[in-house]
């Protein structure tokens, strides 16, 4: 690859490569791909041992196929969220949640909130409005709560008018 090919040199540096790393959840990904994988299994037995008419039952083989759908739409949903996470870069934050994806700019993070009960990261914006990080979890715990840090770190660094008035609020438990 050229030199011109790439990004600029400052990002190949290991601290900006671990500053920009994407935020993933550990143990909620585990958990769901596991999960989803058990639920593919589980399903597609059943729909397959599910009792037909030649076998004295009253299952028909669109029974055995619509039952075979839910379980791959349960995957789906399992896989969904296995796939959350939040894509820091120098112009803003692409944060991928269950249903929605939002990208942000710095300058619209207004606090970042990890305490309490939650059980994931929530940003206070700018526009009044609140948006939930689910890929970084309490469930994580300590890597949970370095990745909050890392979050306000960076909400922090590249956010408007640092050490002023609108220097974001950060709230880490």
């Amino acid at each position: 690859m050229a030199p011109s090919d790439r990004t600029p040199a400052s990002a190949d540096r290991p601290d900006e490569q671990s500053a920009f790393a994407v935020f993933r959840p550990r143990r909620g990904r585990q958990v769901a791909y596991g999960f989803a994988a058990l639920t593919l299994v589980l399903f597609a037995v059943i729909a397959v041992l599910l009792p037909g008419p030649a076998e004295g039952g009253t299952w028909r083989p669109g029974d055995k196929v619509f039952f075979a759908g839910v379980g791959v739409a349960i995957a789906l949903l399992l896989w969904r969220f296995a796939s959350i996470r939040a894509v820091p870069s120098r112009d803003g934050l692409t944060v991928r949640n269950l249903f929605t994806t939002r990208t942000l700019d710095w300058a619209e993070v207004l606090e970042v909130r990890f305490s309490g009960g939650d059980p994931w990261v929530s940003l206070g914006l700018a526009d009044t409005d609140t948006l939930a990080v689910m890929a970084i979890q309490k469930a994580d715990a300590d890597f949970g709560r370095a990745e909050a840090g890392r979050l306000a770190a960076l909400v922090q660094a590249l956010g408007e008018a640092p050490g002023g008035p609108d220097d974001p609020e950060v709230t880490l438990d």
